[in-house]
């Protein structure tokens, strides 16, 4: 860790090792899964179909096999925010999108008020699993970044802008509704009720700017039947595509051989508990006690949702390198808990994990959650 946490010299510049790996390493996977062709990025090709559809007014959420495999199932809102790049050429636009996604989840974590030393922490901690969303060329590292911009934009009672990340995060993936729970530690609570009211208003109607109200509102209408549609497909047990809902009801509907379990029996308890924290309304003046809030959230919304896969993991990872460099409890304990995490589930998603354990024990049994869960766990115990 020590050799890890050193400067390297590239020309005139010192730049820590934990940077030098986190772009390097980022633009590394973009650059090998670009030169494989078109079949190794259909994400980015689903993403830009998304802006295409937008404008030429195409359903959103229906499979194009002539264009990609599989569908959308981001928000409207998304057509925008990946216009920029979806108008470039696809290995240009593709390589940018990887880079801004490592980029703002890096920018967010620099924001965090903790120590350099701290932060490059919990760069090394992530790197995995933003290689893991990189190569899949996923937006999970950009809404990571997002959730935590929310956090820090309130730390720092500028309630407008964090709202902003709160909306945009909702509107395009529902993951983003984790940085609501930021509202009760606000100094200006009507502030942020009012900006967040305006970026609803605001951020909903932004992509009829390149479509059309009609077609933008029946978009949304869409974008619910299928989710709807998609959260079934997940909780299907018995589907030989075990690469979803490695979550906690997927461990229990898996492990218990118990297909029919209702997303709600798991979730409606979570849900009491992570709200019970919020009833010590003395603590909310303690960083500490927030700290630990903002990790809980971002655990909290992957491994409650039937929809997380490997690559939604880097939210919930990055949160746990959160939960290391603040934590107070002895090194010792820190670190098993780290390995379990590092091991489980961040190494479980790659080629360097033994390929018969993930296949025959890892993913049948939803077991990527488990390490995130017991820390979970550990965490909101102290805080009720």
């Amino acid at each position: 860790m020590q050799f890890l946490l050193r400067n390297i010299t590239v020309g005139k510049w010192k730049i820590p090792v934990p940077v030098f790996l986190w772009f390097g390493l980022a633009m590394l996977a973009a650059i090998a899964e670009i030169s494989r062709g078109l079949s190794s990025i259909n994400n980015y090709e689903i993403f830009a179909g998304v802006f295409r559809h937008t404008i030429q007014q195409k359903h959103l959420y229906l499979t194009y096999p002539a264009e990609y495999v599989d569908a959308n199932h981001y928000g409207p809102l998304f057509s925008v925010l990946i216009a920029p790049f979806a108008l470039l050429p696809d290995a240009i636009g593709c390589f940018l999108w990887c880079v801004a996604n490592a980029w703002v989840l890096f920018y967010a974590i620099r924001q965090l008020q903790l120590t350099e030393r701290q932060q490059n922490i919990i760069l090394l901690v992530g790197l995995i699993e933003m290689m893991t969303s990189i190569h899949n060329v996923q937006f999970n590292p950009m809404l990571t970044g997002w959730i935590i911009l929310s956090y820090v934009l309130v730390e720092k009672e500028k309630d407008v802008w964090a709202t902003l990340f709160i909306v945009a995060g909702l509107l395009v993936k529902i993951y983003g509704i984790a940085g609501i729970a930021f509202f009760w530690f606000s100094k200006h609570k009507l502030k942020f009720v009012l900006s967040f009211i305006f970026w609803i208003v605001v951020l909903f109607c932004l992509p009829m700017l390149i479509s059309s109200p009609a077609f933008i509102l029946q978009s949304y209408r869409d974008w619910y039947h299928s989710l709807v549609e998609k959260n079934a497909q997940n909780i299907d047990a018995a589907d030989e595509n075990l690469m979803q809902d490695i979550s906690v009801m997927g461990m229990i509907r898996r492990i218990f051989n118990y297909d029919h379990l209702r997303n709600y029996f798991v979730t409606v308890p979570a849900a009491i508990l992570y709200a019970l924290p919020f009833l010590r309304v003395k603590q909310y003046k303690q960083a500490a006690f927030r700290n630990s809030y903002l990790c809980l959230a971002m655990i909290g919304v992957v491994i409650f949702s039937s929809s997380a896969e490997s690559s939604t993991f880097v939210i919930a990872v990055t949160a746990i390198g959160i939960w290391y460099v603040i934590q107070n409890a002895s090194l010792q304990y820190k670190n098993a808990l780290l390995a379990l995490v590092i091991i489980l589930t961040s190494l479980s998603a790659t080629d360097l994990f033994p390929q018969y354990v993930r296949v025959h024990i890892i993913l049948p049994f939803s077991l990527n959650s488990l390490p995130c869960f017991i820390i979970c766990s550990v965490f909101i115990l102290p805080l009720l």
